[in-house]
């Protein structure tokens, strides 16, 4: 009896470790910037996300967790005009992650760390170096370097998505092959086949935005819904601006597009083709924002997008006199307004 309860007590150990091993615990706390709702959104329960309610504003949860991957954690607001807080960390299963606010402000604005078990200690190490650099080469230096210090640590893997391709394979190339075959094997190949991927994208986008390539000529209809092209407009400088409504960034350089739009009036024209909006939309965006340039709508099944390679909004590409690319802009980025005062200033 007393053998045949011994067999029982190993079998039953031997499922809570599986358990254990099969799932990740999670650990946090709340405040009074954010909501006491959390909800934890895995790779494995997509369509059905973890919610917990924090008492005396910490919460925990044991999440289900087969394998290694990124999971999203937001705390829900109370107020519905607030936003979300949301933080990315990686699952790991039979690990301890334990979520922490720092640096309150009253914008909102705070630091998350997440420490735990040994894996999260160590990526938290990391992670609040990275915090003291902006270099992007130091950074990915720093990484590194501490995967070549510390080869039995995979705790690297949390920053592998942060980085481009070129700077992840040399992180892959410094994993030990006992990091590169373990626990985050699957995770390793997998983001390395996105990053690979995307690089692959982005290096043909580069050859059809790069200055000297003739610009594809397109028609798209305007919004009297009558066709323009862009070949209509040779002769004159003019800005692709590849834009949506819903694209924040997109808005938020308005105010910008417009101010050098009458600074420099005449010396080129901005030729805006919406993307990812509905006809509506388009109109309604164009009319709120009052936009006094030449605007297209661009629908789905158009190349347009896939002609120029464009990766992200909003993207701004200067077509000069003769047809050709003269400079390609991606993002809000102040370049592109000092380019147009080094062309257009003289």
């Amino acid at each position: 009896m007393k053998r045949l309860f011994f067999i029982g007590l190993l079998a039953f150990s031997a499922v809570v470790a599986f358990a254990q091993k099969s799932s990740l615990s999670v650990e946090g706390t709340t405040s009074k910037y954010i909501g006491d709702t959390v909800q934890i959104l895995t790779h494995e329960n997509f369509n059905t996300p973890i919610k917990v309610v924090a008492k005396n504003n910490k919460f925990s949860a044991r999440v289900p967790l087969n394998k290694v991957g990124d999971m999203l954690i937001t705390w829900l607001p109370k107020a519905k005009d607030a936003r979300p807080v949301r933080v990315i960390i990686l699952g790991v299963p039979g690990e301890k992650a334990q979520v922490s606010f720092e640096n309150f402000r009253p914008d909102g604005g705070m630091n998350i760390y997440v420490t735990g078990s040994k894996f999260y200690k160590e990526s938290d190490v990391i992670d609040r170096t990275l915090e003291k650099m902006t270099d992007e080469k130091q950074i990915a230096d720093y990484v590194v370097n501490f995967i070549k210090q510390h080869p039995g640590s995979d705790a690297p893997m949390r920053f592998l998505r942060d980085f481009n391709y070129d700077d992840a394979l040399r992180m892959q190339e410094a994993f030990s092959p006992e990091v590169r075959n373990g626990r985050m094997k699957d995770y390793l190949e997998d983001h390395m086949s996105i990053l690979k991927k995307r690089h692959d994208e982005e290096e043909a986008a580069a050859k059809k935005q790069a200055a000297g390539i003739v610009a594809p000529d397109f028609t798209l209809n305007d919004l009297n819904g009558k066709p323009l092209s862009l070949s209509s407009l040779k002769g004159k400088y003019v800005v692709l601006d590849f834009w949506g409504s819903w694209c924040i960034w997109c808005i938020r350089g308005i105010p910008k597009m417009k101010e050098y739009y009458n600074k420099y009036k005449g010396k080129f024209e901005i030729l805006s083709i919406d993307c990812n909006d509905t006809d509506q939309k388009w109109r309604d965006a164009v009319k709120k924002y009052e936009l006094p340039w030449l605007h297209v709508y661009n629908p789905r099944d158009s190349k347009v997008l896939s002609d120029y390679g464009i990766q992200g909004f909003p993207t701004k590409i200067l077509v000069g006199p003769d047809g050709k690319i003269v400079k390609t802009i991606v993002g809000e980025d102040p370049a592109f307004y000092t380019f147009l005062d080094d062309t257009f200033g003289k």
